[in-house]
């Protein structure tokens, strides 16, 4: 292998491993997936994201290929104290050292048009994107029997 050759698989081998160590600084806990039913066509995810890094960072999109559209999403009372759910474009701050819970009735990931039904014990592919870890996969349990009992905070 010639010096130059060397240098840029060294070089790669750099920037692949930092891009790993960025979306390390994100931990997900506690995650799970449910939807209504076999035949619903919506579905959301719920999770504990903390971030171990030494700055802010912000949940800006989630990807997956289980639903034709997959949003941030909480829910907000209107003036007729009607609960409605709502696409957040700007994303959720995750303070450095600090967590931010996704969980029923707030902050969740919504997947609509799902491709085929959550079924109880699968998991779901989804890339959560950060303005600064970038892109981190994670695999989330579908639990179609779990229970909203407070234990899911930290």
């Amino acid at each position: 292998m010639s010096f130059k050759s060397t240098i840029l698989s060294s070089l790669a081998a750099v920037s692949l491993a930092a891009t790993a160590w960025a979306g390390s600084e994100i931990k997900v806990d506690d995650a799970y997936a449910r939807s209504s039913g076999k035949n619903a066509k919506a579905g959301a995810a719920f999770m504990m994201i903390v971030n171990q890094g030494e700055a802010d960072d912000r949940l800006i999109g989630v990807q997956s290929e289980v639903a034709a559209r997959v949003e941030l999403h909480t829910h907000k009372i209107d003036d007729a104290g009607v609960a409605k759910m709502v696409h957040v474009e700007e994303g959720f701050v995750i303070p450095a050292g600090e967590g931010h819970m996704l969980k029923r009735g707030g902050d969740h990931v919504m997947f609509m048009g799902l491709t085929e039904p959550f079924e109880h014990g699968e998991t779901v592919p989804v890339t959560l994107i950060f303005e600064q870890a970038g892109e981190v996969k994670v695999e989330i349990p579908v639990d179609l029997e779990r229970k909203e009992d407070g234990a899911h905070s930290h």
